[in-house]
């Protein structure tokens, strides 16, 4: 039996599996625990990955040779791609999943991972050494594993109380304790934590549901999917969603319930998430408004049960069960459980550094909800994060960072580091400023070569990627110099919808014509379609696409590259780790507050923490050119 590693990893939910399959992948001897091995990466409210921004991490956690967007795609029961409609920068895939295949998948990997021990148990103190250095963490059955780094990845286990109306019980998630001791021990240890809330909907039996009532969503079949990788596709039975709507009387209930809503009531003093509110704040937030959308989500290839999104609630069950009952395909609705709410706790991330290393306790990371964040994929992208630094830290090397004109997941974990959180942080679209550098099309183009370099993503990723930016080059490089004549090709652009040529022009100038592709174009140019067919059958749709999108929006990509590099001049100038900052007196009381507690590692950080301001930054600059 071992009980020494370089890396333990606390809580196998989605931050713990990316912590643990990322620290031994580096080659860390790594230990992941957990209270529950048959709930590894439990899918605990929606089973589904991927959404607004969301599904670009997902790109970019197995662009980095992650395993979220594998597991993802061979338990997918369907898959969309969201925002077709708009640019590409706005592409976000979004999958609904087999929630019980999806934990099986993930536990077969843990298991099978080289270096990767697992233990159960239920971690309640971390250990230190004489000298007061990280050394490992005790169990509640009273077993000690050794460590110097440890990534913890708790979710709502801290100190987590559910709330169902005006009845309360401890509890991580339903059916499951909570995690008690770890907070205390971190606070005595002069760490800031605060509480959070999420909830979770109702669950229906499907058998219960009269779908003639219902609007079906259907999935896409085409070749998009997470994983980068051509042999992992979507393997199982794909299944249709469908939508309902509340009405007004289904409003009249839920107000009458309002008493009795913990959220209301003052029985939950802590914040919930803003952009995934529960059904009683959408109906007291916009009062005006009797109808609101509800989707009923099927939670696996063969189950009844299916999901409510939507109507996320912490009512009393008769109030959940009275209120669903007035939408007419649910008015006869059997259901398997009430939705809840949790409360539990969580620590400032401004607590930490870029690499999720905390400042206080050298060799602790945090990942996931612990940070105040909220969704399956931040919490992915954090742990992978954390548990690549961990490693690194362990093997001795070079950390590993990820900036905002990267990644998205550069975007998250400097939001939380520079900005904190005061409600559940979930990314969008909106909160990258170089949002078409970071599509999802591309992400193995910008992180792939990042994650072999620091022995994550392995040599035959690597080779794909390189294999597939050559082709993708090839396209865009014959486009600039093959000359198209009006005479040939004008009937077939007639055909397509587009205004016919008066002259002959390039290729690339048909190609970023928005009612013209690349594929439509090779079946009118024989040398085009030659090209195209020397290309690998099961990538070739991958690779036309992400040299048709570098074709059509070229302008915007290399104005959005300019800006970028214009602002990471103010990321390379780095700030002393030791600077009092209560003695520059010529800036703001409240940006040296700020930049003291924050304690920005660059210009560019400090340029980001809200309240210092652009005079507060011109005067950090002169004093750093002194």
């Amino acid at each position: 039996m071992r009980f020494d590693y370089d890396v333990i990893v606390v809580g196998a939910g989605h931050a713990g599996c990316e912590a643990a399959h990322a620290a031994a992948a580096i080659g860390a001897r790594t230990l992941l625990i957990t209270m529950d091995m048959n709930k590894i990466a439990q899918m605990s409210c929606n089973p589904a990955v991927g959404g607004i921004a969301k599904g670009q991490i997902v790109r970019e956690i197995d662009a980095l040779g992650g395993m979220m967007g594998i597991v993802t795609d061979r338990t997918a029961i369907q898959f969309r791609m969201l925002n077709r409609s708009k640019g590409p920068a706005m592409w976000s895939p979004r999958s609904q999943s087999d929630r019980n295949r999806f934990s099986a998948l993930w536990r077969h990997i843990l298991e099978n991972t080289p270096g990767l021990d697992m233990w159960q148990g239920n971690v309640v103190a971390l250990r230190f050494d004489d000298d007061n250095r990280l050394a490992g963490v005790t169990t509640a059955e009273g077993a000690e594993f050794n460590a110097p780094n440890v990534v913890l990845t708790n979710g709502t286990f801290l100190n987590g109380l559910m709330h169902i109306g005006r009845v309360q019980f401890a509890g991580g998630r339903i059916s499951e304790p909570a995690s008690c001791g770890l907070t205390e021990q971190l606070v005595g240890l002069g760490f800031k934590a605060d509480r959070m809330k999420t909830g979770t909907p109702v669950r229906l039996d499907g058998r219960s549901i009269d779908f003639s009532k219902t609007e079906p969503q259907g999935g896409d079949n085409d070749w998009h999917g997470f994983s980068y990788l051509p042999e992992v596709h979507r393997e199982l039975k794909q299944r249709d969603c469908y939508i309902v709507y509340t009405n007004e009387r289904t409003c009249e209930i839920l107000r009458e319930g309002l008493p009795d809503s913990p959220l209301y009531n003052g029985q939950i003093q802590s914040i919930g998430p803003r952009y995934c509110p529960s059904i009683e704040t959408k109906i007291v937030t916009f009062a005006d408004k009797t109808e609101h959308q509800l989707f009923l989500e099927p939670e696996g290839e063969d189950t009844q049960e299916f999901y409510v999104n939507g109507f996320s609630s912490s009512m009393p069950m008769h109030i959940q069960i009275e209120a669903l009952s007035t939408v007419p395909a649910l008015a006869n609705a059997q259901l398997y459980r009430a939705g809840y709410a949790i409360e539990y706790d969580f620590f400032d991330p401004t607590q930490l550094r870029h690499t999720l290393e905390t400042r206080l306790v050298p060799g602790l990371f945090f990942a996931g909800q612990i940070n105040g964040t909220t969704g399956y994929e931040e919490a992915a992208g954090q742990g992978l994060v954390a548990g690549a630094n961990a490693a690194l830290r362990a093997l001795g090397k070079e950390e590993f960072t990820l900036s905002r004109d990267q990644a998205y997941i550069g975007v998250l974990i400097d939001d939380l580091v520079t900005k904190g959180v005061d409600e559940p942080y979930r990314m969008f679209t909106s909160r990258a400023e170089y949002r078409i550098l970071l599509r999802q099309d591309d992400a193995d183009m910008r992180l792939t070569p990042v994650g072999y370099s620091i022995g994550l993503a392995d040599e035959r990723r690597f080779n794909l990627t390189e294999e597939k930016r050559r082709l993708r080059d090839e396209i865009i490089a014959f486009a600039r110099d093959y000359s198209v004549k009006a005479a040939y090709i004008n009937e077939g652009l007639e055909a397509l919808g587009t205004t016919p040529l008066k002259q002959g022009v390039k290729l690339i100038d048909l190609i970023q014509r928005p009612q013209l592709t690349i594929e439509n174009l090779a079946a009118l140019i024989p040398a085009f379609a030659e090209l195209l067919d020397r290309f690998p059958a099961d990538r070739r749709d991958e690779i036309t696409e992400a040299a048709e999108i570098l074709i059509k929006y070229d302008g915007y990509i290399a104005r959005e590259r300019q800006n970028a590099e214009k602002l990471r001049r103010l990321e390379n100038i780095k700030l002393p780790l030791d600077i009092d900052y209560h003695k520059l007196t010529s800036i703001t009381t409240e940006a040296r507050q700020k930049l003291d507690r924050i304690r920005p590692v660059t210009i560019g950080q400090a340029s980001r923490i809200p309240g210092v301001s652009p005079s507060d930054v011109n005067i950090l600059l002169l004093l750093m050119n002194r």
